[in-house]
């Protein structure tokens, strides 16, 4: 099974075979006894689990590692389930509506990259390139990315079958006036966005912050280059220093909570913000996202 997610500088193209959406995550997912085996075309082996939720949940069989006796699942796949059309027509998008990828956070959270310098690692080799200090918090962007959770990788795939518009944190920096064009944004765990992004997303009347830490760190983005570099934020330049924006509804604490158990929306000045990280249950609750298409 081929899968590659392709980032252009207006669109993000998803090509795949057989509808699937390359995602790579670290979320725990529960499983069950009965699962479905299917044959990829790389001969790999692929289940389609009794996993819990509103679409099919597929992974590689051997793709897992048992933690604490249970299985975990590293790899999943989204696909519709046909038994479940009618819910997916009271969720689908409706309006004009887009969901922004986070491809500068997909960036920042590669190795080396910025958390290689938050661990204090960056002072070493990597790939035969002597790397020290500041020289992790340049990153070069990569032409095929396979989101990470901390790229919400689960909520990408979901929203995107669920028919809405995807563009990229690049899409904004270089056309901003894009987001005019939607009556309704949906930024995903957008944690490092350039200036232009965030005052583009500022400006519009109804965006969804559908994950905490959202535009928390200010970055560069050479488009010769095609590479971002860390500005402000994230205790950077100086220790003190959390929101790089100084952003009044910085929610980042609320990151950490990602069971969701007492899940909200509360109103901020240009949109809604939940108040918990929905990785792990965006694709099984469809309140939440009958709840995403009416704002």
């Amino acid at each position: 099974m081929n899968l590659i997610l392709i980032i252009i500088p207006i669109v993000i193209l998803i090509i795949g075979i057989g509808g699937y959406f390359t995602i790579f995550t670290d979320e725990n997912i529960e499983i069950s006894e009965n699962e479905q085996t299917l044959q990829s075309e790389n001969l790999q082996t692929l289940i389609q689990t009794n996993v819990k939720s509103l679409f099919k949940v597929m992974a590689y069989e051997n793709d897992f590692e048992i933690i604490e006796g249970e299985k975990i699942w590293r790899n999943v796949f989204y696909e519709l389930d046909e038994s479940n059309n009618m819910i997916y027509d009271n969720l689908k998008n409706n309006k004009k509506s887009a969901v922004i990828f986070p491809i500068f956070t997909a960036a920042a959270y590669s190795e080396p990259g910025f958390y290689t310098f938050y661990r204090g690692e960056c002072d070493r080799e990597f790939h035969g390139v002597l790397f020290r200090d500041d020289d992790c918090l340049t990153v070069k962007l990569e032409e095929e990315y396979n989101p990470l959770f901390t790229s919400s990788a689960n909520g990408l795939q979901v929203l995107n079958l669920l028919d809405y518009d995807i563009l990229t944190d690049i899409s904004i920096h270089q056309n901003p006036e894009i987001l005019s064009k939607y009556e309704k944004i949906i930024l995903l765990h957008n944690e490092y966005v350039t200036s232009v992004e965030f005052d583009a997303i500022l400006s519009h009347p109804n965006v969804i912050y559908l994950y905490p830490n959202a535009l928390y760190a200010e970055v560069n983005f050479d488009e010769e280059l095609w590479e971002i570099s860390l500005v402000r934020g994230h205790n950077y330049p100086e220790i003190t220093i959390r929101n790089g924006f100084d952003w009044k509804f910085d929610n980042s604490p609320e990151e950490y909570d990602v069971t969701c158990d007492d899940m909200k929306f509360s109103k901020i000045d240009n949109g809604w913000m939940l108040n918990c990280y929905p990785e792990n249950v965006l694709h099984k609750n469809k309140e939440l996202l009958k709840q995403i298409k009416d704002f």
